[in-house]
């Protein structure tokens, strides 16, 4: 009797363990499934909005009126920081990508740089100009190279995860007879030409970026992909059961991070994050989505943009700049100490004014420079420090700042905002000896916004 008892137990024991056996082979595959149709996605997008990126580069060579150029490159900025961050999803770790990424992070900096400036008080000059063609020439040179792959993948049916499996079983010394891979290298080798002076001057390294926030991240508690998702989701105001993809980013980044993928059910379409693994932050985010016709006025939105900040724990944030292109508010904000605007611990942010959602958030800058300050007093008076301003200039108002001066260190200035004839200015003189420390010019008064 006891012995039918052992054996019916030991059936059982052989039934559910082969049962649990099924439950993990499907589990796996279908996380097999999922992660294949996020890198197939990835990759396609990668290659549709690479051809954006040299339609919309050619067409800003045909323009000739502030009026469209602004939004185009504006659009520029946009499409690439997509590209970036499909790029950064793909399976290609072992690849040496880091000009590719290099080219995409110029590209968007570059072609932001020169939208949100006047151009018509300071329109292309012929070397920008010559920079807009190189631009357009290497971007054809990019969407034939990923053309020519997406061909591949759609002819032979090429799978993501066994391309992942072929670069990690290759050894460094064994070149790659995937043409995929093929591909990648190529385009990255092409762009290893691309001389960094014809960027003209403003423009970081990304490495030197990327080396400084893994310096400022460095040694915070590190989260897991499981935590990842619970902050993505509170970031963006969404309910815990908005799907979330988590996959590690591609090697071209110094510090660890997170790439992830974002569901959004209201407005059916994905968010694109980068969230370091060290401390948990959101580095940046993109929403790519038609937006309607504006419902909401700039104001509103910029309310909506500090109020999507205060919520983040990113408190003190002070509104120094906002412009609108078609149906999108761009905001910049940075963070004041104790009635001292630091101009280093800068936020970016987009708000879509058809609805009021936040579109889009940069805080690389912030990140890096955030920190505990001792702020001497000037040595020099309001009064003192205003003699430096040009006389011709008509000061509005005032503020103590800090900025970068042009050997990177932190300097403690007086910042003069003030006009002449209908142009708006904002300069800053060195609260300690009275040096013109730098000259910015704003579209239109209204754009400062002071709320101390």
């Amino acid at each position: 009797m006891i012995r039918n008892i052992i054996i019916g137990l030991l059936a059982v024991a052989v039934i559910a363990l082969g049962y649990w056996g099924f439950q993990e082979q499907e589990q796996k595959q279908v996380l097999s499934i999922n992660a294949e149709n996020n890198y197939q996605r990835a990759f396609h997008d990668l290659t549709f909005h690479l051809d954006q990126i040299e339609d919309e580069l050619g067409a800003t060579l045909a323009m000739n009126t502030r009026r469209q150029l602004t939004p185009a490159l504006a659009e520029v900025w946009r499409i690439t920081s997509l590209a970036q961050a499909e790029l950064g999803q793909l399976p290609l770790n072992s690849l040496q990508l880091g000009k590719t990424e290099e080219f995409l992070y110029k590209i968007g900096k570059f072609s932001y740089q020169t939208s949100i400036r006047d151009l018509d008080k300071e329109p292309l000059t012929d070397k920008e100009y010559e920079t807009l063609n190189k631009l357009y020439d290497h971007s054809h040179e990019i969407r034939e190279e990923m053309r020519e792959a997406q061909a591949y993948v759609l002819k032979n049916g090429q799978r993501w995860l066994d391309i992942d499996k072929e670069l990690q079983a290759a050894t460094t010394e064994e070149p790659s007879d995937n043409l995929v891979v093929n591909n990648f290298e190529v385009m990255n080798k092409n762009i290893e030409g691309y001389s960094e002076v014809e960027w003209g001057a403003g423009l970081t390294s990304i490495e030197d970026l990327n080396g400084e926030l893994k310096r400022a991240l460095s040694g915070k508690k590190k989260v897991s992909k499981e935590e990842a998702q619970d902050i993505a989701r509170k970031y963006l105001d969404l309910s815990d059961r908005a799907a979330v993809h988590v996959a590690d980013t591609g090697k071209g980044l110094v510090y660890p991070a997170y790439s992830l993928v974002i569901d959004d059910p209201d407005h059916e379409t994905n968010y694109y994050m980068d969230m370091s693994v060290e401390g948990g932050h959101p580095i940046w985010f993109l929403q790519e989505r038609q937006i309607a016709e504006p419902k909401i006025s700039l104001n509103d939105a910029s309310n909506k943009a500090q109020e999507f900040l205060n919520e983040n724990d990113m408190e003190n944030m002070q509104l120094i700049d906002s412009k609108q292109y078609d149906s999108i508010g761009m905001f910049e904000f940075v963070y004041l100490d104790n009635n001292v605007r630091v101009y280093t611990d800068a936020v970016m942010t987009e708000v879509a004014l058809d609805d009021g959602s936040i579109i889009s958030y940069e805080a690389k800058d912030y990140l890096i420079n955030h920190k505990e300050r001792d702020i001497k007093e000037p040595k020099l008076t309001l009064e003192e420090a205003e003699t430096s301003v040009n006389p011709n200039v008509s000061v509005m108002e005032d503020h103590l700042a800090i900025i970068e001066n042009d050997l990177g260190d932190e300097v403690l200035c007086y910042e003069f905002i003030g006009t002449i004839k209908d142009d708006t200015y904002r300069i800053f003189i060195n609260a300690d000896d009275g040096e013109e420390e730098k000259v910015d010019r704003l579209e239109r008064a209204e754009r400062v916004y002071d709320f101390s």
